[in-house]
């Protein structure tokens, strides 16, 4: 089967709970998403109603945008294109909530949204994305694989459970 992508649909009711939904589901499969396991869907709402508030108008400059990815219907990946709402800034945006159904892992999801994340991008004439991940989670050779370069680090920046600090790792894509 083929992902379907769509940028910025319409947050409805139904797409901020299927959204509510996977983010659990990520969350709970060790997924570095904001949370750590066990959580329910009534722990992430409230982060994904801060995260849903900054969607707003297309052609807003300092409005983050949603990639929703789905196969048959079903909701299998999602990310958000984060601006940073600085005028300086313009000319990137950084990538957040980067989510694949954790039944989907392994078949090319996170690649192909990537992947279709660098070609909107490519198209808005941004310079570059920005993401950050959790160390610990073996993500650092994935994003590297992607095209991403480590640009930064900070020890112990995440703190998922009392002496286990994680590092905070920061990903840059520039185009050429």
């Amino acid at each position: 089967m083929s992902l379907r992508f769509t940028l910025d649909p319409e947050l409805t009711p139904g797409l901020r709970a299927e959204i509510v939904t996977l983010w659990t589901e990520v969350s709970n499969a060790g997924g570095a998403v904001g949370f750590v396991p066990p959580v329910t869907e009534d722990d992430v709402r409230p982060t994904a109603d801060q995260q849903f508030a900054g969607v707003g108008a297309v052609g807003d400059p300092d409005a983050d945008r949603l990639l929703v990815a789905r196969e048959d219907g079903r909701l299998v990946a999602v990310l958000f294109f984060e601006s940073m709402r600085c005028g300086l800034m313009d000319h990137w945006r950084l990538l957040k909530r980067l989510m694949v159904d954790p039944k989907q892992q392994g078949r090319g999801y996170g690649r192909e949204l990537l992947a279709e994340a660098e070609r909107i991008a490519r198209g808005w004439g941004l310079a570059g994305l920005r993401l950050t991940a959790r160390g610990g989670q073996g993500l650092e050779r994935f994003y590297t694989a992607c095209g991403y370069t480590e640009v930064g680090r900070v020890p112990g920046a995440i703190r998922v459970a009392p002496g286990d600090d994680r590092d905070d790792i920061t990903f840059w894509r520039a185009f050429d």
